[in-house]
């Protein structure tokens, strides 16, 4: 058979298999569908602009700014109906030190931390004292000295795209009439950028037991589709892919959102360890980060501006994270370590620890 005619027809075959599997899948219910479809690229990029703003001063922790930050992200989950989850506040106030420089170094003194987490309750009775969380973290580099005067560390891709995402999901899935079976706990993280200060935290005050949590998903520099290695468009990369069952699951929601769900071979392992999903991983909570790239020109630099970021990309990444979360929190079978990937093995250990296995 000539090659053409080979490749043509296993691009065929791949479009028939496709559409199996697409078909294979259960309709959306309408309200789901129009709560997905919701999540618009005004309403980011107004959640941006302003977490991003020279106003906050690069929401250092601790700093004025990061205050100002947390107080608005609480007042849009008040907004969206979610329930203070922290007791009777959105806010769980604490103190934790920043990892040591170096082993021989003095032990850093313990910082403020403020988390901001709002509720979505499960109503399945069985299922709703168990949570998927969402997360990101709101904190960023600060005020430092920069280039051509530009002193200010604006954070708007990183990491105030995910934190306006997480808004704009409880935004999209609070109103639901067939709200989700297990809880979703919305959280916006301090100090990552100091060492996942506020998500070690939360791992050592969990308001959801962390046997009790399902899974994790931790979105970051969801915004920029400039990343070093070439465009990024309609396509999101999940850190730890095969580590766990999460992966798979998000790229289903994502074939009905349009989104392309994937494994970076370079750097889904590397990334994994990179951000705050890796406090719930080491506790043994199948936990993982989306990210549109890994490395973009202002990273870390004081370019990172709120207006550099492709809202409507990300609006369409978002809406597929949102129907990955949803069919997260409606899944009756428990997520899963992968036992065949031994870079899964510390964390599913930790999981059977957790669950009081011997």
């Amino acid at each position: 058979m000539p090659l053409r005619s080979a490749v043509k027809q296993l691009c065929a075959a791949a479009l028939v298999l496709a559409a199996a599997l697409a078909a294979a899948q259960p309709a959306l219910a309408p309200e789901v569908a129009a709560a997905i479809d919701s999540i618009s690229a005004n309403a980011l990029r107004a959640h941006v602009s302003f977490l991003a703003s020279d106003l906050l001063e690069g929401r250092a922790t601790p700093s004025r700014g990061a205050e100002i930050a947390a107080e608005y992200i609480a007042a849009q989950f008040r907004r969206a109906g979610l329930e203070p989850a922290a007791g009777r506040s959105y806010f769980q106030d604490g103190r934790i030190a920043p990892p040591r420089r170096s082993p021989n170094a003095p032990a850093p003194e313990s910082v403020p931390v403020r988390n901001v987490i709002g509720a979505l309750p499960g109503t399945d009775p069985e299922l709703a004292g168990t949570c998927v969380i969402v997360s990101a973290h709101y904190d960023h580099l600060g005020q430092r000295q920069g280039e051509e005067g530009d002193t200010i560390y604006n954070g708007a891709n990183d990491d105030a795209s995910g934190v306006s995402a997480v808004i704009e999901i409880a935004q999209a899935l609070a109103p639901l009439r067939s709200a989700p079976k297990r809880t979703i706990l919305f959280i916006a993280f301090a100090g990552e950028e100091r060492g996942r200060l506020g998500s070690r935290f939360y791992v050592e005050h969990p308001v959801c037991p962390i046997d009790k949590t399902a899974a994790g998903i931790n979105l970051e520099q969801l915004g920029r589709t400039d990343d070093v290695s070439g465009p990024v468009t309609g396509t999101a990369y999940v850190t730890g892919f095969d580590y766990s069952d999460v992966g798979p699951l998000l790229q289903q929601a994502g074939e009905r959102a349009g989104v392309r769900f994937l494994k970076h071979e370079p750097n889904s392992d590397k990334f994994f360890t990179g951000s705050d999903n890796l406090s719930l991983a080491l506790a043994g909570v199948p936990a993982h980060t989306i990210s549109v790239g890994f490395i973009f020109p202002d990273y870390h630099r004081p370019g990172d501006h709120w207006d550099k970021l492709d809202y409507d990309n990300m609006a369409r990444v978002v809406r597929g994270i949102a129907l990955g979360v949803y069919e997260l929190a409606n899944r009756t079978a428990p997520v899963r370590w992968n036992d065949a990937n031994p870079l899964a093995e510390r964390y599913r250990k930790a999981r059977a620890a957790a669950q009081g296995a011997p």
